[in-house]
């Protein structure tokens, strides 16, 4: 069945918590940017994992055997996920934070002092913070690539007047976590690897919404974490295999040396893993038109949740747009709808983010407000004093109803 012939209905039933009512009001999920719910495929194969695979890994028994194929096929089906050259590439990890602060260390050890790292005002501060850090550790320098507050855009000529003999590495995000924003990693990578810098890439807003292809963008690293796109809290590393086998990783001394073991760093979550197989079951089924191959039905499935994501956060910024006291503070023009995922921040002159947020809850509708660890951005903003933005995330088990909702919630409440 091609996706499309799914019906709206028929995917949220996948996703129990979605039936979920509080004192018989139906909840409604625009929380997706800082994690989206979990389809029953997820919360079955966590389960089975607890029933019948409980172990470490390395033992002649049962259980243990029963966890190295969960392991083996979770690398294997993120391999998938993000093309890469092979399953060694894949290193997982408590979430991107954690991992970006750990491979991050290992990066800084092919660096000398006086050597630049480029970081965006754009990015989460996962992908900011760990670079100033090692900047101030071992003396390099760090250059800022600004946002353009009127497009919403990282300005790219300023990018190319910024690489120097110095660059060593760029840091930047796919897309925006705040505004949303889907920045051309591709031409930003050629441009820094024209520069012999490394290119590390946070795909964490990027994943739940378009596939990834690495071999196609040529960075160097790039990470995610499942959570966020319809799995359990994980996180995920890609990086090239001969760069990986010539890091130092920071590991226990009787850890393996192997890749990817030699930066997995003591005992994985077996039991996220084995859900994370679930998210893999779940897109399959999405996206099955008949393809024989998983990477071909993550693209189908991809293609039509991008499509119907795009009606759905058009929907909303038009019905935002519409209440006066409201600015969008990002992308609203419908001709650069591909330029944005549908994650999209306001703020209104009548009332703070805060209030307007306690205001949806107080109606079942799941929001955040404030910087969502993008400070920089919401500094260029002009909104760090401000209480930053509301934050409204689509997914693609939201509905029509379920935005036209919030949109009238948020109307009624403004004026």
């Amino acid at each position: 069945m091609h996706p499309s012939a799914h019906h709206i209905d028929e995917i949220r039933a996948r996703f129990p918590s979605l039936s979920v009512e509080d004192d018989g009001r139906q909840r409604i999920y625009l929380d997706n940017p800082a994690g989206t719910q979990v389809p029953v495929h997820v919360i079955e194969r966590m389960t089975d994992y607890f029933g019948h695979a409980n172990a470490n890994l390395g033992g002649y028994f049962p259980t243990s055997e029963r966890s190295e194929e969960v392991v083996d096929e979770a690398h294997a089906a993120m391999a998938d996920f993000l093309n890469a050259a092979s399953a060694e590439e894949i290193v997982f990890g408590q979430n991107m934070t954690t991992l970006t602060f750990h491979v991050s260390r290992s990066i800084g050890r092919l660096f000398s002092p006086g050597d630049e790292i480029i970081v965006t005002r754009m990015d989460h501060d996962a992908n900011i913070a760990p670079w100033l850090m090692l900047a101030e550790d071992l003396d390099l320098t760090i250059r800022w690539l600004d946002i353009d507050t009127e497009t919403f855009e990282l300005d790219l000529e300023k990018f190319e007047a910024l690489l120097s003999s110095k660059t060593r590495l760029l840091a930047v995000g796919y897309a925006s976590n705040l505004i949303g924003t889907i920045n051309d990693v591709k031409r930003l990578t050629a441009l820094a690897k024209s520069a012999g810098a490394l290119v590390y890439v946070d795909a964490v807003q990027y994943a739940p919404h378009g596939l990834i292809d690495v071999q196609d963008i040529g960075c160097d690293f790039l990470v995610c974490s499942p959570y966020k796109f319809y799995g359990p809290h994980l996180g995920v590393l890609w990086g090239r295999a001969e760069l990986l086998n010539a890091l130092t990783a920071y590991k226990v001394r009787a850890a393996s040396d192997v890749l990817p073991e030699k930066f997995e760093t003591g005992t994985l979550s077996h039991e996220s893993l084995a859900g994370l197989l679930g998210t893999m079951d779940y897109l399959a089924w999405y996206g099955n038109d008949g393809s024989t191959s998983r990477r071909q039905a993550l693209q189908a499935a991809y293609d039509v949740m991008r499509d119907y994501e795009n009606d759905l956060a058009w929907r909303l910024i038009e019905g935002l747009g519409a209440i006066p006291s409201v600015k969008i503070q990002g992308i609203a023009d419908h001709n650069r709808l591909m330029r944005r995922v549908p994650t999209v921040s306001i703020t209104s002159e009548a009332r703070t983010p805060r209030e307007m947020a306690e205001h949806l809850a107080a109606h079942n509708i799941f929001v955040w407000d404030g910087h969502s660890y993008a400070l920089e951005l919401v500094r260029a903003l002009g909104l760090a004093d401000k209480g930053g933005v509301l934050r409204i995330g689509i997914a693609h088990y939201n509905t029509v109803a379920e935005i036209d909702r919030t949109v009238k919630v948020l109307d009624d409440f403004l004026r």
